[in-house]
């Protein structure tokens, strides 16, 4: 969802004795929840899929970002004896900012450089072996990112929460925005509102992410 003003926003906030910098990390989520109450320590196991299971160790840095996030809503992880399983899963896409330059090729037909030509936000030319190609202008990427989790029942293997949250902005720091994000998918657990909702989580930074 495109949304008016860009979805990371840089909060400055002056203190005494000098400046401190936050970002805030904005999500859209919605969740569903079968659950009333979740017992004190309950446990849990993550499940992966085949294609999850080909790439472990991106997998790996996902249920790390996603278990920090469980742990705060008193989910315990415990491989041996868990209640419930957890997949997760994690979606990140690179594109061109709504707000870039539409005559950004000298008009909507004009030429761009390497011999392609560029209509609106894109530009065409020719690939490596021969054939058309599509290539975003470098300037002014945007990042769309969305972040998943079902949990089931150990047991029965039946689905009894399922969460996303969704984010885009200008910003190429998906390893701070993603564990940020997981913590948006469970905000309300087990009771979420009902409908997509905004869940803004602040985070103290001296750091702007880079913008590239």
């Amino acid at each position: 969802m495109k949304r008016a003003f860009p979805a990371l926003l840089l909060v400055a906030t002056v203190a005494l004795g000098g400046c401190a910098t936050s970002w805030v990390v904005d999500s859209d989520v919605k969740s569903f929840s079968s659950l009333s109450t979740v017992p004190p320590g309950a446990t849990y196991r993550f499940e992966r899929l085949p294609s999850q299971q080909a790439d472990t160790a991106r997998q790996d840095s996902l249920e790390a970002m996603a278990a920090a996030a469980l742990d705060k809503v008193g989910l315990r992880r415990d491989d041996a004896k868990p209640q419930y399983s957890a997949q997760i899963g994690a979606r990140v896409t690179a594109g061109l900012s709504p707000w870039a330059d539409p005559w950004l090729f000298d008009g909507p037909w004009g030429y761009g450089y390497g011999g392609g030509y560029g209509y609106g936000r894109r530009f065409y030319g020719g690939g490596w072996y021969g054939g058309p190609a599509y290539f975003p202008p470098a300037a002014n990427p945007w990042y769309e990112r969305e972040v998943s989790i079902v949990l089931r029942e150990a047991g029965s293997n039946r689905v009894v929460y399922e969460t996303r949250a969704r984010n885009d902005g200008p910003y190429n720091a998906s390893a701070a925005i993603l564990p940020v994000m997981f913590q948006a998918a469970l905000q309300g657990f087990p009771n979420p509102p009902q409908g997509e909702r905004r869940v803004n989580i602040e985070l103290a930074t001296a750091t702007k992410p880079a913008a590239k």
